[in-house]
Formats: structure tokens, C-alpha cells, sequence
């Protein structure tokens, strides 16, 4: 369904396809006369936009500290730092409210409609409650099985139960991250083993959605996130993006799906074994690559593409700490901004939990740090000062990450290459699955009142021969499931953008599996330095 060769074809493309990938290649030629000539500045939208940037930097520093990254920056705690957003929010928001649209230039029209939407997201008055960093005191898992409770509320109980059952599975007598459960699951071959690990999961899967009840946890959370209807999910958001309706988004996910049962093997397979059958090269990988050194070939391979992730401005969180957050995630301690007449460039964090290690790991590391890369990238005007709609986001971190699976990559950074096919089906095992809890979360949108289970098994056993067991809620692995539903179409999708973006890159560039200098200075200038502009 894509023209690059990084995927099979199926015969007959989704509708609109063409258009809609036309609208990703555009953006490098775009990018390029955008950044030519800037239009002059209306000095009032001048003055709110600098409070915007101090307030966009106190927020990311508030909930930089709130993570536990640190308790100290630039000489002040998390309190004095929310002190001052607090006291300079009023004189943003008066300021912001006097601006006048007449007489402003299309940017500065645009600048201004990010900042009032940001209003509502960026900058909340609860700041503390606006990151992923949510306190479980205040946020108890235990409080998702009350029926009384209101729908952020719920979201936010049912994230703790991520982090408390999903960052501390019990295995073996040991405490592992969820990250790190499902990379082992692609690499143990015990076949008992195997299925104790996968079980491991049940106390967050049941946290989650007990025993498939209808007023469970997730089934009210699902209803709640319905009421507003499709018109204000995640998916319309990507519809819009690729100029087509949700249902043509269901086909395209349908289509990604058929062609997956058409190239796999056709023997059933149980749930606890699908990642293995698909796992050659993580298996064959698995000696050559160990927790302590994933960092320094990422860091390495970043670097061979002209992105220094050891110059001051990227910090990497990935120890192990009680209550951390439970998801892998990328966010800004403060945005690239003018200082005293320089630049500064965006100061980004990654934060992760990998208790071990593997081919997976490695791609979601990779992943964040392109997410990294993309923030430092951007050099713009405070309003614009950002990494852009999920789908956009996301579909470019993949970019790099998918590069883990390559042969040309694997014999560079880890000294010896998995076959060229066994790469492709781990690659395309996780982008499938990822396809597979989109189409998921769409169905689940459309029609609340459905058993979840139900429709999880009627998708995995229909396109990824895996053997149905109804019973089990093992589809609850995913943060956003709960937090932001519909939220997964991103990474669904994003696949068919990610693999058109590189095809891009290759035509103009070159190969660069195994590094290339010009990569990173390229689609910076093309595609990531004008952030939301």
C-alpha cells in the first residue's frame, strides 16, 4: 500500500492514497521556502509570545522535577519554579486577551491561535496534573473499580495502575518493567517460561478491565471517551491529516492487516508465543546487545547522522526509579528560544525503564531519541516552538528507529546482522501489532458498548493467526489505551507515513542504515527546523 520497498503491495490501494502521501513529500519542498523569508512581527504578539516561552519553559521544568529527574534546576525547586508560572499566567492571559487579529500577518494569526489553544493544554492551571508524571498518592490505582468516579479521575487511576502493576511485573522472583517483559517474550525459548511471563501481566490487565464486566474500568472509560464521538478523537485528527474519513482510516488498517495474514505463516499460534515465532532476530541478536550499552550505539548511530545527543541539551532518564513514570517518553525541560541574543536549543529528556534488554528495547530507545533529535531540530518563534501533531510526531521517530532491524545497521553497531527476512518480520510484528490495537481502539470508539475482548480476539485471530482466548484482557499492554483513547492510530498509521518519509530521504540522500553525515543537517532544513509553523 506504500511505493517504497520497505512493504509489500498489496493489488488495489486505499482511496486517496496518493493524495494523501502527497501531502508528506510536499512538506520538504514547502519546508524550504517557508524558512526563506520570514514576515515581520506584530510587537504586541511579540510581548505575549515572550511570556508564552518563559511559561512553556517554567511548565516543562515543573514537570521535568515532578518525574524525579531532579529537585534542583537553575537553582530553584519545583515550587518556586510553579510560584513563578503562577504569577506570570495572569498577565499571559490579559495580554493574550487584548490581542487584536485585524491587521496581523497569516503567522502571526496562526501564533496567536496556539497559544489560546494551548491555554487548554499546554498550559492548564493544574499544571501538575497536565504530564505524565501523575502522583500516585493522589492518583490510586484502586480507585479505578469505583463506579462513582469522574472521568479524569478514572483516566488518571487507571494510568497508576500502569505504573504500579505495569512497571513492577513479578517473574521468576524478580521485579521486571513491562518494556522489558515483552522484549524477553521474543527471546525466551522455553515455551513454559514463556507463558509465565506473559501471565505476569494478568494483575494489570484485570486492574485495567477486571473480568471483562461491563461497567469494568475500561468499559466505563471507553464510554466516557466516546460521548464526544469520533469528530474529537485522535483518529479524525489523523483523518484530517491524510484527507480521509475515519471509516477510510479503518479500511487502510483493515488493508495493512490482510496483507499481514496473507505473508505470515497461516499455523495459529497462542498469544504468549506470537512475539517469539516472530522474534529470529531478537534471539539472534539478543548476546550482542546488553542494557548498559544501548545508549552509547544510539548515541553513536545519531551521531554518525550528524545529531550529537551528547551535546549539552539531551538528558536520558532511564534508571530505574519507584513510581516512575510507566510509559517510554520524550518531552522538553525548556524549548529552543532567543537568549541574550543567541539561541538556545531545546533542552529534551527521554525518559524509560528497561530492566533488560533486546532488539525491541533498542528500537523504542532509538525511537525516543529521534524524538530528541526532532525537538533540538526546530528553530522558530516561540508560538512554533513545538514537535507538531502526534501522527506527524510519531511517523518521524520511526523514521530512525525502524533502522534497528537492518542488516546494514546490525553489522555496524552490534558486529554481526540477523537475515535481511528475519529483521523485516520483527520490524513488521511490532508495526502490525501496533496497526492491530489501532484498528482495536477505532472499533472500541465506534461502538462502547462492545466487549473488548471480543473485538481483540476477533482482530488477532482473523489477521495474525493467534488463538483466541476471550477471556483474557491480554490487549490492555498500552498506556494510551487508557489515557488518551484512539491514541494508538498514530503509530497504526504513522507506519505508512514513516515508510514513505524514508523512501524520501534515500532518493535524495542515499542509504543511511548505517549513518550519513548529511542526514540530520537535511531534514532538519526540509522538514522539522519550522516546528508547527
Amino acid at each position: 500500500m506504500i511505493t517504497s520497498t520497505e512493504r509489500r503491495a498489496p493489488t488495489r490501494s486505499p482511496p486517496r492514497l496518493a493524495a494523501a502521501l502527497l501531502i508528506f513529500t510536499e512538506l520538504f519542498t514547502w519546508n524550504m521556502s517557508a524558512s526563506a523569508e520570514a514576515p515581520a512581527r506584530n510587537a504586541d504578539v511579540m510581548s505575549v509570545e515572550t511570556l508564552y516561552a518563559d511559561l512553556i519553559d517554567e511548565a516543562g521544568v515543573v514537570n521535568a522535577i515532578d518525574s524525579g529527574l531532579f529537585k534542583i534546576y537553575e537553582g530553584k525547586s519545583g515550587e518556586q519554579w510553579l510560584a513563578r508560572y503562577a504569577r506570570q499566567r495572569p498577565l499571559f492571559l490579559k495580554r493574550l486577551a487584548n490581542l487584536l487579529d485585524r491587521g496581523l500577518s497569516a503567522d502571526d494569526v496562526r501564533a496567536v491561535k496556539i497559544m489560546r489553544a494551548a491555554l487548554d493544554s499546554t498550559l492548564p492551571e493544574n499544571l501538575r496534573k497536565a504530564t505524565y508524571s501523575f502522583s500516585p498518592a493522589s492518583n490510586n490505582c484502586e480507585n479505578a473499580a469505583r463506579k462513582d468516579i469522574p472521568a479524569e479521575e478514572l483516566r488518571d487511576a487507571l494510568y497508576a495502575c500502569f505504573e504500579f502493576f505495569g512497571n513492577n511485573l513479578k517473574f521468576e522472583g524478580r521485579t521486571i518493567s513491562r518494556d522489558s517483559a515483552i522484549s524477553l517474550l521474543g527471546q525466551m525459548d522455553d515455551a513454559d517460561r514463556r507463558k509465565a511471563l506473559f501471565f505476569a501481566f494478568a494483575p494489570l490487565w484485570e486492574s485495567v478491565n477486571g473480568k471483562d464486566e461491563p461497567d469494568s474500568p475500561y468499559r466505563r472509560r471507553i464510554r466516557d471517551a466516546a460521548g464526544a464521538g469520533l469528530h474529537d478523537s485522535p483518529i479524525e485528527a489523523v483523518a484530517r491529516d491524510l484527507s480521509l474519513t475515519p471509516a477510510e482510516c479503518e479500511q487502510w488498517l483493515v488493508r495493512i492487516l490482510e496483507v499481514w495474514r496473507e505473508v505470515t505463516p497461516p499455523e495459529p499460534v497462542e498469544p504468549w508465543d506470537y512475539r517469539y515465532v516472530a522474534g529470529g532476530a531478537d534471539r539472534e541478536l539478543a548476546a550482542a546487545i546488553s542494557s548498559a550499552g544501548i545508549l552509547p550505539l544510539v548515541k553513536r548511530y545519531f551521531r554518525d547522522l550528524g545529531a550529537d545527543l551528547d551535546a549539552p541539551g539531551v538528558l536520558f532518564d532511564l534508571e530505574f526509579r519507584p513510581d516512575k513514570a510507566p510509559i517510554t517518553y520524550t518531552n522538553y525541560i525548556t524549548m529552543g528560544r532567543m537568549v541574550e541574543g543567541k539561541w538556545r536549543a531545546t533542552r529534551a529528556r527521554i525518559s524509560a525503564d528497561f530492566s533488560d534488554s533486546g532488539l525491541y528495547v533498542l528500537n523504542m530507545l532509538t525511537h525516543e531519541s529521534g524524538h530528541a533529535a526532532h525537538y533540538r531540530a526546530i528553530h522558530n518563534r516561540p508560538a512554533f516552538m513545538d514537535i507538531g501533531d502526534d501522527f506527524f510526531c510519531e511517523s518521524f521517530a520511526d523514521v530512525t528507529s525502524w533502522d534497528v532491524y537492518e542488516p546494514a545497521w546490525q553489522a555496524k553497531y552490534l558486529g554481526h546482522a540477523a537475515s535481511e527476512a528475519a529483521g523485516l518480520r520483527s520490524r513488521f510484528t511490532m508495526v502490525t501489532l501496533e496497526s492491530t490495537w489501532a484498528l482495536f481502539e477505532l472499533r472500541m470508539l465506534q461502538n462502547p458498548g462492545a466487549d473488548p475482548n471480543e473485538v481483540w480476539t476477533d482482530i488477532t485471530s482473523r489477521y495474525l493467526h493467534i488463538i483466541p482466548h476471550p477471556e483474557i484482557s491480554w490487549w490492555a499492554q498500552r498506556v494510551q489505551l487508557v489515557t488518551k483513547p484512539g491514541f494508538m492510530v498514530n503509530y497504526g498509521l504513522g507506519a505508512v507515513v514513516t515508510a514513505d518519509i524514508r523512501s524520501r530521504i534515500r532518493d535524495s540522500l542515499g542509504q543511511f542504515a548505517a549513518g550519513n553525515p548529511r542526514w540530520y543537517p537535511w531534514v532538519s532544513q526540509h522538514l522539522l527546523r519550522q516546528g508547527l509553523q
